[in-house]
């Protein structure tokens, strides 16, 4: 049976925790996924003073993050997740963006619960993010830092606060501090949390997501569907993928790189490049509604043919202005192939990219070590990529990190890779439809 998904990241602090004597120099062990029990914790100030561009850093960086893996399970059945933290520290969900700061071991169980409308009508404000219901028996969670989709250059971070929802009633909590990507509160009390903003705050830019998915055509029916979601950045895309599995079982979603910046209360226009008479989107215009947090299905767009396309480019434009929003080729292809999904007509850096996923699920252990020696050896990789590979704990992190490093290096790189594959694990080439 295949590990389970794992979604737990050590935030990038540790240059923090260094400063302030927290961890020991210098970072040479593997097992630095926690501090000593016996060691002091640094105030939520401390890290809070410098996480903005510590975070800034651990993003651009795969290797700075690193990874308590064996602690995090995501339940598919009552999409709950459940974190083991045994020491104190500063982690990072990476399905939900949260990050908790544990001042101790503890069970921290926590999953998205819909916003009350009327209740948040009733104090003009609005979400901003998803409610999170989090508890903790042994209450060793001193702060939470809830993920935000504003922009704080324009403006966005400037009405926001933190909604404590009880049985009892709403509590508003102003934030300890705001960062680029997060809002941090300290915490005593469990139950909801949820960022808002005020109800007549002005709309600005915020990072959104385009997600796709695609209904194959069905006999008789010769019609081909790719159904387009327009949501903020900070939702938690793993609740929106699950409900659409389980309601909808023929479709599959396309990964894309979905980031885009949109408006709320805007409309938006979407087209395909060139545009063909055979294609159908609907509607003509869609308003980007910041407020979905709920585990929400509604679709913004809907693009229907009925012609065999290998690809199609889709263009997301700013109805007023005409400007480009978020562009992309897509192939709606891939996403019919669950056990080969490669398209062998595709350029080699696209093929690998088409079958990334599948990659990262299934390569073994050992098959990734023998693919990082011979990547190594032919100098595909450098000796500080391979460091970098080497340094990532988890099997799935690790592979992930190969195969992007591989694709963005060209034909050549990406020609290379899929040999020594088919040498390493002919099985495994053979499923991923590189034959």
């Amino acid at each position: 049976m295949d590990a389970p998904v794992t979604a737990l990241n050590y935030s990038a602090t540790t240059s923090t925790l260094q400063e302030h004597g927290h961890l020991p120099p210098p970072w040479s062990r593997s097992d630095y996924s926690c501090l000593s029990r016996s060691s002091s914790l640094p105030s939520l100030s401390e890290i809070t003073s410098v996480e903005n561009k510590t975070l800034r850093r651990a993003e651009s960086s795969p290797g700075m993050l690193r990874s308590s893996f064996e602690d995090f399970r995501p339940d598919e059945n009552d999409e709950t997740y459940t974190f083991q933290c045994s020491c104190a520290g500063l982690y990072r969900c990476s399905v939900t963006g949260l990050l908790f700061h544990m001042a101790g071991e503890g069970v921290v169980v926590y999953r998205t619960v819909p916003w009350a409308q009327r209740l948040l009508a009733r104090y003009r404000k609005k979400p901003a993010g998803p409610l999170f219901d989090i508890k903790c028996e042994q209450q060793s969670v001193r702060g939470l830092h809830l993920p935000h989709c504003e922009i704080r250059s324009a403006g966005g971070c400037d009405h926001l606060s933190v909604a404590h929802v009880k049985d009892e009633g709403v509590e508003f909590i102003g934030p300890h501090a705001i960062t680029e990507t997060h809002v941090v509160i300290n915490i005593t009390g469990f139950s909801a949390f949820g960022i808002l903003n005020d109800e007549d705050s002005p709309p600005v830019p915020v990072r959104a997501l385009v997600l796709l998915f695609y209904r194959p055509p069905a006999d008789p029916d010769p019609q081909a569907f790719l159904n387009v979601l327009l949501r903020p950045r900070n939702v938690v895309v793993q609740d929106i993928l699950r409900i659409r599995k389980k309601l909808f079982p023929d479709q599959s979603y396309i990964e894309v790189p979905p980031n885009c910046k949109l408006t709320p209360e805007q409309e938006y226009t979407l087209s395909t490049q060139p545009e063909d008479d055979q294609v159908l989107i609907q509607p003509t215009k869609a308003e980007f509604e910041c407020e979905d947090y709920s585990k929400s299905i509604n679709l913004s767009f809907q693009v229907i043919w009925e012609t065999t396309l290998n690809h199609i480019s889709l263009l997301l434009r700013d109805a007023n202005s005409s400007n480009r929003v978020w562009e992309r080729r897509v192939y709606p292809s891939s996403a019919q192939r669950s056990c080969r999904p490669s398209a062998p007509d595709l350029p080699l850096p696209e093929r690998l990219l088409v079958m990334r996923c599948h990659f990262i699920e299934r390569i073994s252990g050992p098959t990734l070590k023998s693919l990082l020696d011979k990547l190594l050896e032919r100098t595909v990789i450098t000796d500080d990529e391979r460091e970098s590979a080497d340094a990532i704990p988890n099997n799935r992190d690790k592979a992930r990190f190969v195969i992007d490093t591989v694709r963005k290096k060209g034909e050549a790189a990406s020609s290379e890779m899929i040999e020594f594959l088919r040498e390493a694990d002919p099985f495994l080439y053979e499923h991923l439809g590189l034959i």
